[in-house]
C-alpha cells in the first residue's frame, strides 16, 4: 500500500531514509530549510558519499515518487511526517542540542491538521535524550488527530540504504503501549514498513523512554567495546604483546563477539562521540550520573588513541619538525565522506601543530576536509602523488586501496619505508619482508627483517 510520507531534515539520516521510503514505493516529499541542499537533492546530486544512495534517489526521482521542498505548506497532506533532524553535542556542554528538532515540531504543527480528522502520524528518527518523545508528544497534543511514535535509526555509515531497507530490527516507542491509539499508530507504522515486515525483520514495540534508550544504550556499548579493546592494547604495547592475537582469542567466546575488537586509533565520526556525552549529560539530570561515569573513561581511551599515534611517528623520527609525514586517509571511516570528529584528520593536525610537514589523502573526503581545515595541511587527491617524498606514512582510515597498497612498490614512492599503521590493517611481516620499518598501535615494535630493497628506487 502507498502512504504519503514527508521527512522532515534532509541531511544524512534523513535524505538516505527518504530516498529508501520512496523505494519501498511510497509518495515522498522531503523537506529542509538549506535550500542549497533541497535543489542539488532535487537536481539528483547527492551531498554526501554513501554507497548505492546516488542509485535511490535517482530512481526515486525519475518515479516521481520523490521530491524536495523548503516550505513545510507543502507537507500538509502526508499521512506520516519523519523527524531526521540533527541533533549535535551543545556548544556549551555534553548534553544533545534539540533545538532544529524543536523547530521542526513547532514548524510541523502550524500546518496540521489538513486531513479531515484521520490520523496523522508523527515519527521520530533522531537520537534523543530520554524524555524527548514524552515532551514532544505534549507539543503535538493540541493537533487533532496526531500521534507521536519514536523509530530509532541504526545506521552505519558505508551501508546506510542497506540498514534502512533490510534493518535488523525495527523499534517502535510510543505512549502507553496496548492502548487503542498506539495499537492505532504501530498499524500505521507497519503499513509504510510492510515491504521490510514481509522479510520478517523483528519489530519490538516499547515506551517512549525504552525506544530513546535503546539507540543511546547502543551506541554507548559499541564505543566502550571499541575503548575496551584500545585499552589492551596499551597493555600489549606496555608488555610486549600483539593486540591482534589476544583479540581473536577473546572475541571465539561467543558471550563477546569478535566484531568491534580491532584496536586502533579509535572511533569518530556525526554519531558515536557525541552521543555517549549526551548520555553522560541524561544521566546526571536523571540523577544516575554515577551509573554511566565509566564512559567519561570511554572517551578518555578514545582520546588517548590520537596522542598515541602521534608520539609513535615522534618515536619513529625523532623531532618531528620539518619531517615529511602523508597521512592516509581524512574520513572517519572508509565508504564515506564524513570528516565530523575524524581521528584521521585530528591526528594530521597533531602532527602539524608538531612541526611536521603533512599531507592527506582519501577517495572521498577531501572536499570536506578542506572545508574544516582550509590549508593548514596539504589535500592530495591521488595516493601515489601524496605518498611521494614522505618519510613516514601513517595509515588512519581503512579504505580498500590503503589496505591493499603493494609495500615494493610504495618503497618506491616515499623517501623512507615507515609505515605507521593506525588501523591494524596491514600485515606486519609482509611490509617488514619489503624493507618497512612498520609500527602499529598494540604491536611491540619489531625490527625490519632486511634493508630495504627499493632504496635504490626513490627518485625514478
Amino acid at each position: 500500500m502507498t502512504t504519503t510520507l514527508s521527512v522532515i531534515g534532509v541531511g544524512y539520516l534523513g535524505a538516505v531514509h527518504a530516498a529508501a521510503m520512496a523505494e519501498l514505493g511510497h509518495d515522498v516529499i522531503g523537506l529542509d530549510i538549506d535550500a542549497d541542499r533541497i535543489a542539488a537533492l532535487q537536481a539528483g546530486i547527492p551531498p554526501f558519499h554513501e554507497p548505492g544512495f546516488t542509485e535511490i534517489l535517482q530512481r526515486g526521482l525519475d518515479s516521481g515518487r520523490l521530491r524536495f521542498t523548503t516550505d513545510y505548506a507543502d507537507l500538509a497532506h502526508a499521512e506520516v511526517h519523519f523527524l531526521g533532524l540533527g541533533t549535535p553535542q551543545k556548544a556549551d556542554g555534553l548534553g544533545a542540542d534539540l533545538s532544529h528538532l524543536e523547530a521542526a515540531v513547532a514548524s510541523l504543527t502550524e500546518v496540521l491538521p489538513v486531513r479531515e480528522g484521520a490520523p496523522t502520524l508523527v515519527v521520530g528518527k533522531s537520537t534523543v535524550p530520554a524524555g524527548t518523545a514524552r515532551r514532544l508528544a505534549e507539543r503535538l497534543a493540541p493537533v487533532d488527530g496526531a500521534y507521536l511514535l519514536w523509530n530509532p535509526e541504526f545506521l552505519r555509515e558505508g551501508f546506510a540504504v542497506k540498514d534502512t531497507l533490510e534493518p535488523d530490527r525495527l523499534v517502535y516507542g510510543v505512549h502507553e503501549p496496548g492502548t487503542p491509539a498506539a495499537e492505532q499508530a504501530v498499524a500505521q507504522l507497519d503499513a509504510v514498513y510492510a515491504r521490510i515486515l514481509e522479510r520478517e525483520a523483528p519489530r519490538l514495540v516499547m515506551g517512549y523512554e525504552a525506544a530513546e534508550l535503546v539507540k543511546a544504550s547502543a551506541n554507548a556499548f559499541l564505543a566502550t567495546k571499541i575503548s575496551f579493546i584500545n585499552a589492551v592494547s596499551e597493555m600489549c604495547e606496555a608488555t610486549g604483546a600483539d593486540v591482534t592475537d589476544v583479540a581473536r582469542a577473546i572475541g571465539m567466546d561467543e558471550r563477546i563477539g569478535g566484531k568491534f575488537l580491532r584496536a586502533g586509533v579509535g572511533f569518530g565520526g556525526g554519531c558515536l562521540p557525541k552521543d555517549i556525552r549526551a548520555f553522560m549529560a541524561s544521566a546526571e539530570e536523571n540523577g544516575v550520573g554515577e551509573a554511566l561515569s565509566f564512559l567519561r573513561e570511554v572517551d578518555a581511551v578514545n582520546e588517548r588513541r590520537r596522542t598515541r599515534v602521534v608520539d609513535l611517528a615522534a618515536e619513529m623520527l625523532g623531532d618531528l619538525e620539518g619531517r615529511r609525514i602523508t597521512v592516509l586517509g581524512a574520513a572517519f571511516k572508509p565508504n564515506s565522506d564524513d570528516t565530523r570528529d575524524s581521528p584521521a584528520l585530528d591526528v594530521a593536525c597533531r602532527l602539524r601543530a608538531a612541526g611536521a610537514l603533512v599531507t592527506v589523502t582519501d577517495p572521498e573526503a577531501l572536499g570536506n576536509a578542506e572545508r574544516s581545515l582550509g590549508d593548514l595541511v596539504q589535500l592530495v587527491p591521488g595516493t601515489d602523488e601524496a605518498l611521494h617524498g614522505a618519510e613516514l606514512t601513517v595509515l588512519l582510515t581503512e579504505w580498500d586501496e590503503f589496505k591493499d597498497l603493494d609495500p615494493v612498490r610504495t618503497a618506491s614512492l616515499v623517501s623512507a619505508p615507515r609505515m605507521l599503521d593506525g588501523r591494524n590493517v596491514l600485515t606486519p611481516q609482509e611490509w617488514r619482508e619489503a624493507g618497512w620499518e612498520i609500527r602499529s598501535l598494540g604491536r611491540a615494535a619489531v625490527p625490519q627483517t632486511k634493508a630495504p630493497q627499493a632504496s635504490l628506487l626513490v627518485g625514478v
